[in-house]
């Protein structure tokens, strides 16, 4: 059962912002301060990726746990009313996601998740985060070092900002 009326809600949740949250502005001004330089929301990228490093070919999503399902997190409850339209609407997200970053690894990406949960309170993931994109891409087997393509480590969209 909802505490406010449908009318209420419908403006609460029209009011929730898709750029520029504030998890994704700790992440921007957190690689801004450690000298990267990115560029935002690219509408040519599957996804249209939070943030995106064109130099390293990197792209980082910062995920609400609601909204896109974090695995095991106490921030990803499924509401209570209307259960069948939220568990359609956030299963869509997911699926969005997913082939989202497919498609960015496919064309030679590296894709990095940030969850919202990770943010709060400690500095992990950011500094996870900071020491892969400062690590050298590992060399490629049987290809020479000037052939190779750019293969970091990246997160699978259910993991942390650890290797995936």
């Amino acid at each position: 059962m909802d505490i406010v009326d449908p009318a209420r809600r419908s403006r609460m949740m029209a009011a929730i912002r898709g750029k520029n949250t504030k998890p994704e502005m700790l992440v921007r001004r957190f690689l801004h301060a450690h000298g990267f330089r990115f560029r935002l929301h690219r509408t040519d990228l599957p996804g249209k990726p939070d943030i995106v490093l064109p130099r390293l070919r990197t792209c980082i999503f910062v995920h609400g746990c609601f909204w896109h399902r974090h695995p095991g997190c106490r921030y990803a409850v499924l509401p209570k009313t209307r259960a069948e339209f939220w568990a359609a609407k956030l299963e869509g997200n997911v699926g969005r996601d997913r082939r989202a970053v497919e498609a960015l690894r496919n064309a030679g990406w590296t894709v990095f998740i940030i969850w919202e949960c990770e943010l709060r309170g400690s500095d992990t993931a950011l500094l996870n985060l900071l020491q892969a994109l400062r690590e050298p891409p590992p060399p490629a087997r049987g290809v020479r070092p000037d052939e190779r393509h750019d293969e970091r480590p990246s997160m699978a969209p259910s993991t942390s900002t650890t290797q995936g």
